[in-house]
């Protein structure tokens, strides 16, 4: 996959602490998440990380994107072993339908699957405002932010102002944080007329700096590098 997107794909090469783990059941079929995304208000889902057989992964992949969709839950607690903490019912959110997509591979070593089940609000390349940003963690968050953001932006946002944009973002509630296990992940919605006043606000007030053109021409050759190395991500 050479589309790019806002997070590291989960480790498969180590084994990972069971207590971190969940099961994802749906249409009758069982895997193990590693690492996922849902918003708790909706028990809308947006990222998923499985390891399990094909055929379950496979399974719980449809039943997920039925119309409408089979019941899916998650249980804390790796697939086969006790499990705690209640179910939490998970949906795809609506408008997201046809926007998601998957990545299976096989696993060398346990002979398992990996199955990467995701929206494509999640790739930064995405010609919608709205995106899903998932990041490792939370001290990478405000960069990535802004590099989505100003894909996405009609007005130029220099990196400089990745903290105030982020900040921004979750005060005017533009940015809700996710439930999440094995990364972090927040749903994006900016409010581009919203976002210009601000700006326009805080560069007169000498909160934000405009940068010189020599700043410029070295952020722009910044981008057009990272963007040639761009590398799959979830």
């Amino acid at each position: 996959m050479t589309k790019t997107t806002a997070a590291t794909t989960p480790s498969t090469g180590t084994s990972p602490d069971p207590a971190t783990l969940y099961t994802v059941t749906a249409g009758g079929f069982t895997a193990t998440a590693d690492a996922f995304a849902r918003d708790p208000a909706t028990d809308g889902l947006w990222f998923l990380s499985l390891v399990g057989a094909q055929t379950a992964l496979k399974a719980i992949w449809a039943a997920l994107l039925k119309q409408p969709p089979d019941v899916a839950h998650l249980i804390r607690g790796a697939e086969g072993t006790a499990l705690s903490g209640g179910f939490q019912r998970c949906v795809i959110p609506a408008h997201t339908v046809g926007t998601w997509t998957t990545k299976l591979t096989r696993l060398p070593v346990c002979g398992g699957w990996h199955a990467l089940v995701y929206t494509t609000l999640a790739e930064y390349a995405t010609e919608r405002d709205q995106f899903l940003l998932l990041a490792p963690d939370e001290a990478q968050a405000p960069a990535l932010h802004h590099r989505f953001l100003d894909r996405r932006s009609p007005l130029p946002l220099h990196h400089s102002w990745a903290l105030w944009l982020w900040q921004r973002g979750l005060a005017q509630d533009e940015i809700t944080s996710l439930q999440t296990a094995g990364l972090v992940a927040y749903d994006c919605r900016p409010h581009a007329a919203a976002l210009q006043a601000d700006l326009a606000a805080a560069v007169a007030a000498g909160t934000l700096t405009l940068p010189s053109a020599a700043d410029e021409s070295l952020a722009s050759t910044e981008t057009t590098n990272a963007e040639k190395g761009d590398s799959p991500c979830v």
